[in-house]
This record gives structure tokens, C-alpha cells and sequence, in this order.
């Protein structure tokens, strides 16, 4: 708590990111019944378990619904979440990676799983989707390399011709080795290598930059969805923005907060997303933000 001031919701100003989802997930789930284990530390993972066939309290109740039903987007529920050896809850159950508080996996499926979601006429217009987009989520784009073969790693969504990097507490872009960057067909091509950070031998922001080539290689969109109580990861963002060659690319290439498209989402969902993560809608941080 700082000077004892605290928000309207009864949360202390100037947490950081993740001291605040855990205390908001800790209150959803008591509020609603929900079962919970928190993890030990400082600042506790709060994990949320299935319960029963049609309820996950790290999912908004519509949007699990039809991820249970799913085959192909429950099959991501089972994501193994690699911390989960090192961190026992007194549960002990092999949680996985969705079942934290903190996943932007699990973020965006409750967001994209919903049912009037990309029914949206704003989210539609937004994102540059139709109405019969579907999200397919861990999408590998088989991004091109200098030998021929295809890129193995995921993407996080593709939705229509938008291919997605969402962020939430996580700490920055991940990094790469000059060799590992270099394998990628289009990287010269593509990027003002001199513009690029550069930092012991390794590039900062490897996600933006293998999302912005597989962009290129398939002729989509890329976005990058991130918290506005993140604005490091959003100068991360125009970072590599800036070293991007073709203009045409650029326009191709957009960053927006979730707070950003909350404002076109159904009201239960807008509901959810403040009261557990606290994100809320706000013209004048949408206004604040830099564009290119």
C-alpha cells in the first residue's frame, strides 16, 4: 500500500502488475466460491483448478463453456507450465500453465472464446476480422529459414489474417542469440539490423521480431496485445516498429491494450476483465498512447 491510499475496488495504488492480480484473483474467488491454491513467496501464484465440467475460475464462464466443448482449444488447457515442479501448492496437483492467474493465455481464450466476442461490429473493425474468423490458438506459422525449412515456434493466436503476441505480467519479449535470429530467411530483408538492439551477443524482443517476419512471409496482420500498466513492454513494441524497412509492412504491424479492446466486448465480459484483472476501458490512456 502506498501512503494508504487505496482504488475504488478496495486495491492498494502502486502494486506492480502482479502483486495486483493476485490479490484481485484471490477476492474473485472468494467472492464466487471458486477453487484456489496459492503458491509460496513474496508475491504467491494464485492457480485456479477446474471445477467440475463447465466452470474454470481462471476463465470467464461463457468462454470456458465452449472451450471445454472444443477439442481443439481444450487441448490447450493442457499446456504443462514449467514452473510447476518448483512451485507446490498444498493441493499438489499438476497444475498447468492456464490455470494461473497471471496467464495471457488464458486472458486471451476467455476473451476469443466467447460468444459474441467477434460478433462485435468494434472488435471486427478493430482487428481488420470478419464475423467468421476463428482463433486457433499455439498457431506455428512455419516462418521461413535460410535452409529451407520452416520456423517450429507458436504464435499465440491466428485469428482470420491477424496473428497475435499477447502479454501480460510476463517480463519482457524473450531474447536470442545473433545465430538464432540470423537463420530466418527474410531478417536482412526485412529489418535495419542496425536499428535492432543489440545486447551481449543477443537480440531483445525476439517474439516481435519472429512475429513481424512471419507477417511478412505470409502476407497477414500482426498485432501485439499488452496491459497499458505495461508501457515498457509498449516502447519494446515501437523498438522494433522503428527498424522495420517497408511501409507497406508497418501498416500491417499495430499494438493494442487490453484496456483498448475491452470497449467493444460484450458487458459480461467487460465485467469479468475489470473485476479479475482490472482492466477497464479508459479514453484518455487510449488517447496517451504513442502511434507510429
Amino acid at each position: 500500500m502506498v501512503d494508504g491510499l487505496q482504488s475504488r475496488e478496495g486495491i492498494p495504488f502502486g502494486l506492480d502488475l502482479r502483486t495486483e492480480l493476485s490479490l484481485r484473483s484471490i477476492r474473485f474467488a472468494k467472492a464466487r466460491g471458486l477453487v484456489y491454491e496459492c503458491t509460496d513467496g513474496g508475491t504467491p501464484s494464485v492457480l485456479f483448478c477446474r471445477d467440475g465440467e463447465e466452470r474454470h475460475g481462471n476463465f470467464q464462464e461463457l468462454s470456458f463453456r465452449r472451450i471445454a466443448n472444443n477439442p481443439e482449444w481444450s487441448r490447450r488447457l493442457a499446456k504443462v507450465h514449467t514452473s510447476w515442479t518448483r512451485y507446490r501448492v498444498r493441493a499438489n496437483w499438476n497444475w498447468k500453465e492456464l490455470d494461473c492467474a497471471y496467464s495471457s493465455d488464458a486472458l486471451l481464450m476467455s476473451i476469443f472464446c466467447h460468444p459474441e466476442t467477434l460478433r462485435s461490429k468494434c472488435v471486427q473493425a478493430t482487428l481488420g476480422i470478419t464475423e467468421e474468423a476463428r482463433p486457433q490458438f499455439g498457431f506455428k506459422p512455419r516462418t521461413p529459414l535460410l535452409n529451407g525449412r520452416g520456423d517450429n515456434t507458436e504464435i499465440d493466436m491466428k485469428l482470420g489474417h491477424l496473428l497475435v503476441e499477447a502479454k501480460l505480467t510476463e517480463s519482457d519479449f524473450q531474447s536470442a542469440g545473433i545465430g538464432l535470429i540470423s537463420r530466418y530467411r527474410d531478417f536482412e530483408t526485412i529489418f535495419d539490423v542496425s536499428e535492432l538492439s543489440l545486447h551481449d551477443q543477443r537480440y531483445p524482443n525476439y517474439q516481435l521480431i519472429r512475429g513481424v517476419l512471419a507477417a511478412y512471409a505470409s502476407g497477414d496482420s500482426f498485432a501485439v496485445f499488452c496491459d497499458a500498466r505495461r508501457p515498457e513492454l509498449i516502447d519494446n513494441w515501437y523498438s522494433v516498429l522503428r527498424a522495420v524497412r517497408s511501409f507497406e509492412l508497418r501498416c500491417r504491424l499495430k499494438l493494442l491494450t487490453w484496456q483498448e479492446l475491452s470497449a467493444g466486448l460484450p458487458t459480461d465480459l467487460q465485467s469479468f476483465l475489470a473485476e479479475k484483472y482490472g482492466i477497464v476501458f479508459s479514453s484518455v490512456a487510449s488517447q496517451s498512447k504513442r502511434s507510429w
